[in-house]
């Protein structure tokens, strides 16, 4: 059962604001219950002031990483700390299917999210996030049902193999895997093989933006759509596309935001540390946004979070992607941070973004 009113998904599907930049119009969905600006949505800051109080101080930052070694680094500690509790939003009856297919690298399980329906499906295979390091295809259990129901697709979710037991490029090659999997399987999934899109979150999204990029220049052409949901696309630093804290308008809430955003800030150097191992930071696959063209890449959706320190890289990409000739889709979240998606039936956010894909979804039906 959510816990907010149904009437806010149709809040933020009303109230929205169109932009435009130099390649790109996109969307803001402003917080569906608040006039304000440059603050946070009351369920984030709500969530965050119960968090602060556990802790007995502010927002929590982010450990020392400068002595950071996958040896003596707390990987378990850290798994059990990612997620959050949510909620099943499923209305009608979704069944789940646990396989293990053959990848390069070994097994790769899976869980397959079959909706009540009929007839070819189209399917979209589901990378969850944790930072290459931690997550688990339960953090985004529910989320992939509501989207098999929803969508009316058959939706795969992928429990890829993880840093630093398994570093780049391992990760990615098990999505790519699942991909090619799917698209090989078609028939007897009852599936059709020119409606397979790749989603994911956070690191999640970077892996499904590795997807594409690799059946691109594989010329399979396998994938017709990428969502990325706030997702990494910029390890390191970058002149080209720098981080600057001006960017964000923030009229209030300060002590919850910007440790928020330094704590993501220090990501890049446990990614590196924990997930590349001595790879290059500017290789495509780890970095998409560096890539040298993003021309042929399938049809794509963005989703960022206002305070997330993601979201200068995801809409850097989506421009990429719009002045390239991509159909591309940018929606930001006014008053969202990062991990939103985690709150799915605690957000109306997460179940509008959704909402959003099954809609690309089902526009990417409608279009063949």
């Amino acid at each position: 059962m959510r816990q907010y009113d149904k009437k806010l998904l149709t809040l933020l599907k009303e109230r929205v604001t169109i932009r435009t930049t130099e390649h790109l119009t996109y969307m803001e969905k402003k917080i569906p219950d608040s006039e304000g600006v440059g603050e946070l949505d009351p369920r984030v800051l709500q969530l965050m002031m119960e968090g602060a109080a556990k802790s007995g101080g502010g927002a929590a930052g982010f450990p020392d990483l400068s002595e950071v070694r996958p040896e003596t680094f707390p990987i378990g500690a850290i798994r059990t700390g990612m997620g959050f509790p949510n909620k099943d939003l499923t209305e009608t009856k979704v069944s789940v299917e646990l396989l293990k297919i053959e990848g390069e690298g070994g097994e790769i399980p899976i869980r397959i999210y079959r909706p009540a329906v009929t007839g070819l499906l189209p399917a979209v295979v589901f990378f969850h996030g944790g930072g290459f390091i931690g997550g688990s295809p339960d953090v985004v259990e529910n989320p992939c049902r509501s989207l098999a129901e929803k969508a009316g697709a058959l939706v795969v979710n992928v429990d890829y193999r993880l840093a630093p037991e398994h570093p780049f490029p391992a990760g990615v090659l098990d999505c790519y895997d699942a991909v090619q999997w799917v698209y090989r399987h078609a028939d007897e999934l009852g599936v059709d093989p020119s409606r397979i899109a790749v989603a994911g979150d956070s690191a999640g999204g970077n892996l499904a933006a590795g997807c594409a990029q690799m059946d691109r220049d594989s010329g399979s052409g396998m994938i017709r759509m990428q969502a990325l949901i706030y997702p990494v696309l910029l390890i390191g630093e970058s002149a080209a596309y720098p981080w600057r804290l001006e960017d964000y308008e923030i009229h209030r809430h300060q002590e919850y935001i910007l440790p928020g955003l330094e704590a993501l800030r220090g990501a890049g150097q446990l990614f590196q540390a924990l997930y590349l191992l001595g790879h290059d930071p500017a290789n495509p696959l780890v970095s998409p946004l560096l890539q040298e063209s993003v021309e042929k890449l399938p049809e794509t959706l963005i989703v960022t979070a206002e305070y997330d320190m993601l979201r200068l890289e995801g809409e850097a990409y989506a421009g990429r992607l719009a002045e390239a000739g991509v159909r591309t889709r940018l929606i930001r979240y006014k008053g969202m941070d990062h991990a939103f998606l985690d709150k799915y039936g605690i957000y109306p956010q997460a179940e509008d973004c959704i909402d959003e894909i099954a809609s690309m979804m089902s526009r990417l039906s409608s279009s063949l």
